[in-house]
């Protein structure tokens, strides 16, 4: 049974001294789905990109469940004394694949990317665009558990770039986990089971249901916990925006149709959360929470973390 690709509390930075590009990173992979990592440029995506892989080791934290991995870099190394078949059959046979299943892999791939006509032609003179097809042949051929795509669509023509996402469909429906980044906002847009966003070193993450929820309302939930803390990743993943308001005390911005989640998230945490009061988010712009009364404004909800 596969488990989940899990990332705990993961940091990077490059050097002793570097500043840290990631950390306290939590991310959880589960078989077939879709994930797509979002970000300025400079943000460290790739870096998380890579991570997943297994491509760079985390400075700090854990990456545990590591399943069969295939990744498609932002840069492919196309100067390399193989063909584009002699490659792709190469690199299905270090995957685990039969010589006789390699070869015949390479040519359906390459089949499939319309790029069968470059078969017998040294990588080094493929166009980008021909290499990148590659690029991309040589990660799916051995039907990875895990399929990491760094800009993979960049370079590809139109039918290249439609065959690429039905490769996507085929992986996840075939019970593997796919996490992409594209410039195109587009790209495969309504199908992402989770987005990620990288943002000032840290990552958030919105399941489809939460996205689809972001234009109903929503409430503020304001919630103490212990110093130091930031809220569970269980309810992490169903708030919109969060700003710690003082040291471990957090207005949280949730829709309302998930606050019911977020709200036993918190309350069932260890240590669990004292959940101060809940409002709906037009009343909050009005009315500010108040930081050390105790006391809950008219028409919020005072909930107690040990009940």
């Amino acid at each position: 049974m596969r488990r989940d690709l899990r990332l705990d509390g993961v940091g990077r930075r490059y050097g002793l001294r570097g500043p840290w590009v990631l950390r306290g990173v939590d991310l959880a992979l589960a078989p077939g789905t879709l994930t797509r990592v979002e970000g300025a440029n400079g943000t460290g995506k790739s870096t998380l990109l890579r991570l997943l892989a297994g491509i760079d080791a985390p400075t700090e934290g854990r990456i545990t469940g590591r399943p069969r991995t295939a990744y498609v870099p932002e840069r492919f190394p196309s100067a390399l004394p193989f063909t584009a078949h002699g490659y792709l059959a190469h690199l299905g046979t270090i995957h685990g694949l039969s010589r006789a299943t390699a070869l015949r892999a390479a040519g359906e791939w390459l089949e499939r990317f319309g790029a069968a006509g470059y078969a017998s032609t040294p990588m080094a003179r493929l166009s980008k665009g021909s290499s990148q097809k590659v690029a991309v042949a040589q990660a799916l051929l051995a039907e990875p558990e895990l399929l990491v795509l760094d800009e993979a669509w960049t370079g590809l023509d139109t039918a290249a770039r439609g065959e690429l996402e039905r490769a996507v469909a085929e992986r996840t429906a075939a019970g593997g986990a796919v996490v992409f980044v594209d410039h195109d906002p587009g790209r495969l847009a309504g199908a992402p089971d989770t987005t990620c966003t990288v943002r000032d070193g840290a990552l958030e993450c919105r399941t489809r249901e939460v996205a689809a929820a972001d234009d109903g309302p929503r409430v503020v939930v304001d919630a103490q916990g212990p110093p130091g803390a930031r809220p569970p990743t269980g309810a992490s993943d169903a708030v919109v925006a969060a700003e710690e308001t003082a040291p471990g005390r957090f207005r949280l911005t949730v829709p309302a149709s998930h606050s019911d989640v977020v709200l036993r998230t918190l309350l069932t945490a260890r240590p669990p959360w004292h959940v101060r009061a809940v409002r709906p988010l037009d009343q909050d712009s009005h009315d500010k929470v108040h930081h050390d009364t105790g006391s809950s404004d008219t028409g919020s909800h005072e909930k107690d973390s040990h009940r």
